[in-house]
């Protein structure tokens, strides 16, 4: 897509992640991004662009602060981050290797090898880890104390106790050499910055994404309109060009460009994508029609009434990006207990360097400094760092093989808490492609006739109604006839010839238009109509010959889906754009007693927000661009995996086979995983519970015992080990 369409979106933000302890909320964001000033542009205009909000002065709509783009080219924070994590890895690796095996294999002298590692780890921990320490500092000087206070004070301690234990051995005590040399840190320092660079870069990958479904829906509008000049000739005039009142030409298989009114022509319009009614909509003069939709088969003229933010895709467009800005990111239990732990880890390093320093025996000061590096290394966050982390990589996992795709943790967390879930009916509940369903044959004629007769004269139709009945005619084998004359009855149905045959095919309309009386079939029609299906009566010489009935089936799966969501207590609604009988209909079949009809897409995010307000967690399921609202704005969005890409980028959850059964099992993973992190905080925590007292020097004056940093460094590895042990057992 390219700026002439004026629908392309050319925004940049700079954003911090989550937790980055600035309690503000303005991005923190390194010189690298952008400029510092805030950016506002129009969707519709992006050549429009000013420091403050507004509008903008060609379309009126308002304009917007500047979004994350898609790619990692377009993220400069990603691209940072990635660069950081690839060019220091290998280092991050030798220096493991030779503090696990270095006095094994004895090629390098204990002091030499000391100075290796300090060469290697240097640029992990001051270049790569640089982000960190500025992250750590400013919660500091924010007094917000989070994971980066936690993470700058621990590879701080375990770098640069180890550059001292290099540079000036002979400060410490003959009892902390060991295997030639003062014990040093630097593989942990660097272990935690490589891992936490890499958590950062998973994050920032999917937070990219946010503007996604937006980029979607702009890219659904046509780029250029076919204009009708004073003089009747056709002009191709960039949609961002066109005004109210303007006449319009559409041709077959062409979108309409704004939204207006039919003044010439008729054709079936699918409008799907924004309404969800599988079955494409007549459209003649007079009637409405929507920007963005598809004309499947007749030449239209309109007149266009609704322009650039006024259209119905601008709109869902607007509630959309609404939706996303709303939904407050959710605090992760690891941060909370972090805002807290971090200030008690500093009180007790403290604590016990002066401690040591006044009481302790010589040398006091030495002994208290090692005593505040131990407390320190132990309570560096590797394993609080992982308690959640580690949950959410196996539980992403373990759904992903049943057909479950989490967006982020906090859908996780939350699908868990879910009371009451709207369901859209096209595509969710039901197939969402027009089948052919049955035909009721009158006395005297067969059912291979009337399927026949029908599917003959709709070779020569492009409705996707027609579509339907002649593929089943042909699944069936059923040899048809090629029609000797045909023509289109102004969207209430199609005529012609067929064998010598005078067929016609269509709704109630055509029927009286021709004198033929439906009434032997009405019960039957009735009673179809009473189930979501359309029906179409043939008659073959003037005659009432047969109706055939085509509908949108329900999934096989999805009975038993509502039974599993039933069972579970949840409070299932429906809601869809299709008529009320149809909908009603549907939820009858599969015992859903709270049904909404004709809804339109801000129809569904009110119902979203409604429900919400009455203190319900809500999540919505659908697959359509028309429930791209109210899946961004629902607690948790549940998208189809064989719906629209809108859907899916609005939404936290994908169903990737379009199973509701799917939503059963991502409810288990969600219950278990919680569960699985409260543990994994607890082992955490409990490591420190025990090692930090033992670190600071408590049972030295009992036993003369005293956690050397080496020690601790290993209780840190522990406890990680534990922590990861136990979030495998998710599979």
């Amino acid at each position: 897509m390219n700026s002439k369409d004026g629908m392309h979106l050319q925004h940049r933000v700079r954003s911090a992640p989550p937790g980055s302890g600035n309690p503000s909320g303005n991005p923190a964001v390194p010189d690298h991004a952008a400029p510092s000033s805030a950016l506002y542009t129009c969707p519709m205009h992006p050549e429009v662009r000013q420091d403050r909000p507004g509008t903008c002065p060609k379309c009126g709509m308002a304009l917007e602060p500047v979004t994350p783009q898609l790619t990692d080219d377009e993220n400069p924070e990603l691209r940072d981050f990635t660069r950081r994590f690839w060019w220091t890895l290998p280092l991050t690796m030798i220096v493991v290797l030779l503090a696990m095996l270095g006095h094994q294999v004895h090629v390098l002298a204990a002091n030499t090898q000391s100075w290796v590692e300090f060469i290697l780890a240097t640029p992990v921990v001051l270049w790569s880890g640089w982000p960190f320490f500025v992250r750590g500092a400013r919660s500091i000087l924010d007094r917000s104390p989070n994971m980066w206070t936690l993470i700058s004070l621990g590879t701080g301690a375990a770098y640069l106790y180890s550059v001292v234990a290099t540079v000036a051995p002979q400060l410490f005590p003959a009892s902390f050499m060991s295997m030639g040399r003062i014990g040093v840190y630097y593989e942990a320092a660097a272990v935690i910055i490589s891992l936490t660079l890499l958590g950062q870069m998973m994050e920032l990958k999917a937070r990219s994404r946010t503007s996604a479904a937006i980029k979607s829906l702009l890219g659904l509008a046509p780029r250029t309109a076919r204009r009708i000049s004073p003089d009747g000739a056709d002009q191709d005039v960039a949609i961002s060009d066109v005004q109210v009142g303007d006449l319009l030409r559409i041709r077959p298989g062409e979108k309409v460009p704004v939204d207006g009114v039919v003044v010439e022509g008729s054709s079936a319009i699918d409008e799907s994508m924004l309404t969800g009614e599988p079955l494409p909509v007549t459209k003649r003069v007079g009637d409405k029609v929507i920007g963005a939709t598809l004309n499947s088969n007749g030449a239209l003229v309109m007149r266009s009434e609704r322009v650039g933010a006024q259209t119905m895709l601008a709109q869902i467009v607007e509630m959309v990006a609404a939706a996303q800005r709303s939904k407050a990111p959710m605090q992760r239990m690891a941060d909370v207990v972090a805002g807290y732990f971090v200030v008690g880890v500093v009180a007790v390093a403290a604590l016990a360097f002066f401690l040591w320093g006044i009481f302790g025996p010589q040398p006091a000061w030495g002994f208290g400094l090692l005593s505040a590096v131990s407390v320190l290394i132990i309570a560096c966050p590797c394993a609080l760092g992982l308690a959640t982390p580690m949950s959410i990589m196996v539980a992403t996992g373990k759904g992903a093989t049943h057909g479950v795709l989490f967006r982020d943790a906090a859908a996780i967390e939350r699908l868990r808490e879910v009371d009451t879930i709207i369901v859209d009916k096209t595509g969710t509940l039901t197939e969402g492609k027009p089948t052919f369903d049955r035909v009721v044959p009158v006395a005297g004629h067969t059912e291979q006739e009337v399927l026949q007769m029908a599917a003959s004269i709709d070779q020569g139709s492009e409705h996707p109604l027609a579509d339907a009945i002649v593929r089943a005619a042909r699944e069936r084998q059923v040899a048809l006839d090629k029609p000797d004359t045909f023509e289109s009855a102004s969207g209430i149905g199609v005529r012609g010839t067929v064998a010598g045959k005078a067929i016609a095919l269509g709704n109630t309309a055509l029927m009286a238009q021709l004198g033929i009386d439906v009434q032997p079939l009405r019960s039957s029609a009735e009673l179809l109509r009473a189930e979501g299906a359309s029906v179409m009566h043939l008659a073959i010489d003037g005659a009432l010959a047969g109706l055939l009935a085509v509908s949108d089936p329900i999934k096989a799966s999805t009975v038993e889906a509502m039974e599993q969501l039933n069972a579970a207590g949840i409070q299932l609604v429906m809601a869809t754009g299709d008529g009320v009988t149809t909908a009603r209909a549907v939820g009858r079949r599969l015992g859903i007693s709270e049904v909404h009809g004709e809804v339109t897409p801000a129809d569904k995010l009110a119902l979203v927000e409604k429900l919400q307000r009455e203190g319900r967690i809500v999540a919505m399921a659908g697959d359509g661009i028309n429930d791209a609202p109210a899946l961004a704005r629902a607690d948790v969005g549940i998208a189809m995996g064989t719906g629209t890409d809108v859907a899916m980028n609005s939404a936290q959850v994908t169903l990737v086979k379009g199973d509701l059964r799917g939503i059963a099992i991502a409810r288990r993973i969600s219950d278990a995983t919680v569960r699985n992190m409260k543990q994994n905080l607890l082992l955490a925590l409990l490591y420190n519970a025990l090692g930090i007292p033992i670190a600071a020097g408590a049972l030295y004056p009992l036993t003369g015992w005293l956690l050397s940093p080496m020690l601790a460094a290993l209780a840190m590895s522990l406890s990680s080990v534990s922590v990861i042990s136990n979030a495998l057992r998710l599979k």
